[in-house]
């Protein structure tokens, strides 16, 4: 029996995972967004996004038309946000969409709320610091895929989320 209890949790969904899963589905499909629209890489520079990520040629261009890594890129992104909702449709008592409704409601309320203790308030001002200095520096120097950007806005998010992780499993 434990065998089997041990076996379930590897392989069901975590609320925390999928999540987590669609978040990052949902920034790759905004990526794809601005990188069609104005160019992800600076204003009027389009990423290429398969170069970008093998690093094997320049991985900018100044050609705007649409190319085959933009529609890879947003497909991998809706591939990502497909599994997400799977896991929160197979684990959520209200499914994907009642997350979904209630995301915003769950945002305000970690940010202005201690009900679930001090760490838990910290944990969701760091994520929302990491999300918004992103957020921030990407439209004021009009590039959204900067190394530096990404450096400082994960480590505010990652301890963020570690934080709020282990909030959760000592309760």
């Amino acid at each position: 029996m434990a065998d089997s209890e041990w076996m379930d949790s590897l392989t069901r969904p975590s609320k925390t995972a999928s999540a987590a899963l669609t978040l990052l589905g949902s920034w790759i499909v905004f990526l794809t967004v601005v990188n069609v629209s104005i160019g992800a890489y600076s204003e009027g520079r389009k990423v290429l996004w398969i170069d970008f990520f093998t690093g094997v040629r320049d991985s900018s261009t100044t050609d705007m038309a649409f190319v085959i890594d933009d529609g890879m890129f947003g497909l991998v992104g809706l591939a990502i946000i497909g599994l997400g909702a799977r896991g929160m449709n197979n684990i959520h008592e209200s499914g994907f969409s009642g997350w979904l409704r209630n995301l915003p409601s769950c945002i305000i309320g970690g940010l202005l709320s201690s009900e679930g203790g001090s760490n838990k308030l910290i944990s969701s001002w760091l994520i929302a610091l990491g999300v918004l200095f992103y957020l921030v520096w990407s439209v004021v120097e009009n590039t959204w895929v900067d190394p530096g950007v990404y450096s400082v806005a994960a480590v505010l998010v990652s301890f963020g989320v570690g934080m709020g992780l282990l909030e959760e499993s000592a309760n």
